[in-house]
């Protein structure tokens, strides 16, 4: 049995990264995702600019965590039925796409991505990963309910999901209606059923 080396410096405080996503998200919905910078969430925030730069990259990353995984903490849904549990993760979805600093994230990622191939690794890496696993929780109930098959493609499935939200609320800006998320849902369970 080994234990890990002990960590250099002050302990991370949980206080500090809240202040941090939230003024961030703060910033990016009332000046925009260009006028946003580190130094500006820094003061927000009420902690230096290193603080941020030792937890992430840089902006992009930093407005990425703030804007786009704001659901990843929700319980994951168990409502008996695949079309149910997606449904639910969806409406988290359709709120996080539907909020003010998503709308004016997205353009400015967007040119960051395309700009940064190892930034958008990063993300899908770094930043994906807990709305993969909880859909792979979905995906498992529902593949002992006999609902779909062992092995369903969960990446594919997800870019899916997130895909239609993104092109339906961030990218065309349609208002959601409240039977957005059951409406999706229902189209990609019945794509991914066993027949």
């Amino acid at each position: 049995m080994h234990s890990s080396p002990p960590s250099r410096g002050r302990p991370r405080d949980p206080r500090s990264h809240e202040a941090i996503i939230s003024a961030t998200a703060e910033l990016v919905a009332e000046a925009g995702y260009a006028a946003t910078s580190i130094g500006a969430v820094a003061a927000r925030a009420g902690v230096g600019k290193d603080t941020i730069y030792r937890r992430w990259s840089g902006k992009p990353e930093l407005v990425f965590e703030a804007v786009f995984t704001t659901t990843d903490h929700a319980p994951i849904p168990d409502t008996g039925t695949l079309t149910g549990d997606l449904t639910a993760l969806l409406r988290g979805l359709v709120e996080e796409f539907h909020a003010p600093a998503s709308a004016a994230a997205l353009p400015g990622l967007l040119a960051d991505f395309a700009a940064d191939p190892a930034l958008k690794a990063r993300i899908r890496s770094d930043f994906l990963a807990p709305s993969k696993e909880r859909l792979l929780i979905v995906f498992e109930r529902a593949v002992l309910r006999g609902e779909i098959a062992a092995g369903t493609p969960v990446d594919l499935v997800l870019d899916t999901l997130a895909g239609a939200v993104f092109f339906h609320v961030g990218l065309v800006g349609e208002h959601p209606t409240p039977q957005l998320a059951g409406r999706l849902a229902a189209v990609v369970a019945k794509g991914i059923e066993i027949r």
